[in-house]
């Protein structure tokens, strides 16, 4: 009898490659035998699927029985090959026919009693799963609404083993996912009127949305810097369809998805406590390597308060992904990428003692700095917004002049936004930060008259060349909130004074 033939997924990051699992019976002592280097959690499927199968009332062939795993030089890790295991065996015994497994995939996890669990990454699996040629999926019940997010697949749902036999052999029908309304509206969150005071931080927010920039809250406790970042998320435009898959992609992988909202349509916020590792903060693990909360922000913003208690070796293993805008993490069992374009907003106080008032501050000079060193020069130069809090020196609001409300700041930030994808549309750039320096000295390229300062500022060794690029696009972003069709020297100047502000001893 020639071997039986089932598919699943292996995941690589957000990366999915289609695997073959084959099942031969053959002579001699019963057993079972897996190939294709499995990990331990794979190599200890053989008790769970036997057990499974037997609970599901079903023969378990007494024979010798060896799964093949193809890539074969590819590692096989968890244990959301079970219930291709199992249906693969009875195949090759005759007791499911082949044919209802060609171009199915399966995926699940099995208890003893042939109960089947949810695994991390259905979705990712299923996208490569149509990539790959796959017409059909069956996936446990409780990830059916969000395996039902990928199109043109027939995903069925299932509780248990026995459920999947009777459909392969004809006897009775799955369910399928039910169709759910999803919107693009933004989800609730915290108002700007609930700020006070701050007309330069709220300005600085206001940029940073518009033209996708990294920002630098300084400033003592209680001026509201966490309240600022907390609603920054709220200015920020909602996912398109292909964000919204690419970011509920990675909460897939890393278990954060809900099951009653399982598209994310709305930017994720991230917020890190500083006692975080390195691993939870780039990604890590043994084997192969899980997100990290830089990726699980996608499209989105991660906010660090007390930066400056993270220490160097987290802060500075950020700079790559600033830069490129996603993280490569090698490991035991290979090599993963995972996105991680992100706006960063950093918080931090000025000194140790941190007092409402500098004129209070009992920290020694050479305290001072050291705090302010904390921050490192290559880290603060891809920072393009860097604002100093004031203290605050009433706690009521105006009623003649009240706060603008988020509602109204967002509207400048979405018209902004649309006037810079309008400009940058057919290079595929989607907001002003993401534009390359190059592009900005040849075809955008400013008149002489306007960059002086920029060159002035270089000239003098007080500005990077990278710096002076994060300028540009500052500027930029300036001239969209202004409505300008280009940026002129007053919003150079503007935006040199916001990398003035860093923390200083």
């Amino acid at each position: 009898m020639p071997p039986a033939r089932a598919w699943s997924v292996a995941l690589f990051g957000v990366d999915g490659l289609l695997v073959e699992i084959e099942a031969d019976l053959g002579g001699g002592r019963p057993g079972v035998q897996i190939v294709g280097l499995p990990d331990t959690a794979l190599q200890q499927s053989k008790e769970r699927v036997r057990a499974a199968v037997c609970n599901s009332e079903e023969p378990w062939p007494d024979r010798k029985i060896t799964f093949a795993l193809s890539p074969a030089a590819l590692p096989k890790t968890g244990a959301g090959y079970d219930l291709a295991l199992a249906c693969v065996a009875l195949a090759a015994a005759a007791a499911v026919p082949q044919e209802a497994l060609d171009s199915t995939a399966l995926l699940g996890e099995l208890a003893l009693d042939g109960r089947l669990r949810t695994i991390r990454g259905i979705l990712p699996a299923l996208l490569a799963a149509r990539r790959a040629g796959i017409r059909r999926a069956v996936v446990p019940s409780p990830a059916l609404p969000e395996a039902g997010l990928v199109s043109d697949l027939d995903v069925y749902g299932a509780d248990n083993l026995a459920e999947v036999l009777r459909w392969l052999r004809g006897e009775a029908d799955l369910p399928t996912p039910v169709p759910t309304a999803t919107t693009n509206q933004p989800i609730p969150c915290p108002d700007l009127t609930d700020v006070v005071g701050q007309p330069e931080a709220r300005w600085a927010l206001e940029v940073a949305a518009a033209g996708g920039h990294h920002l630098l809250l300084v400033g003592p406790p209680g001026t509201g810097k966490t309240m600022l970042a907390e609603r920054l998320a709220g200015l920020v435009p909602p996912l398109t369809g292909e964000q919204s898959l690419e970011v509920t992609a990675i909460h897939s992988l890393a278990g954060t998805l809900s099951a009653d909202a399982p598209l994310i349509t709305s930017p994720p916020f991230i917020a890190p406590h500083h006692s975080i590792s390195v691993a939870g903060l780039i990604g890590g693990g043994s084997g192969l390597a899980k997100p990290g909360a830089i990726s699980t922000a996608h499209h989105g913003v991660l906010f660090i308060d007390e930066v400056g208690e993270l220490g160097p070796q987290r802060l500075e293993s950020m700079r790559t992904a600033l830069e490129q805008g996603e993280v490569r993490l090698a490991r035991r069992d290979g090599l993963v990428r995972y996105p991680a374009q992100f706006q960063l907003v950093l918080a931090t106080n000025p000194c140790p003692c941190a007092p409402p008032r500098d004129s209070e501050c009992i920290c020694q000079p050479s305290a001072r700095r050291r705090y302010a060193a904390r921050l490192s020069g290559p880290l603060l130069d891809r920072v393009d917004l860097q604002v100093r809090m004031r203290p605050l020196s009433h706690m009521h609001v105006d009623p003649d002049n009240p706060p603008e409300n988020t509602a109204t700041v967002r509207q400048r930030v979405l018209t902004a936004r649309a006037r810079a994808q309008h400009r940058w549309s057919h290079h595929g750039w989607p907001n002003n930060a993401a534009v390359p320096g190059p592009a900005l000295h040849r075809e955008y390229a400013l008149p002489k008259p306007t960059t002086a300062l920029l060159d002035r500022s270089l000239a003098h060794g007080v500005l990077t060349g990278r710096g002076a690029d994060r300028c540009l696009r500052v500027a930029w972003t300036l001239s969209d909130l202004d409505q300008s069709d280009r940026p002129t020297a007053d919003h150079v100047a503007a935006a040199l004074e916001f990398r003035d502000r860093a923390p200083r001893p």
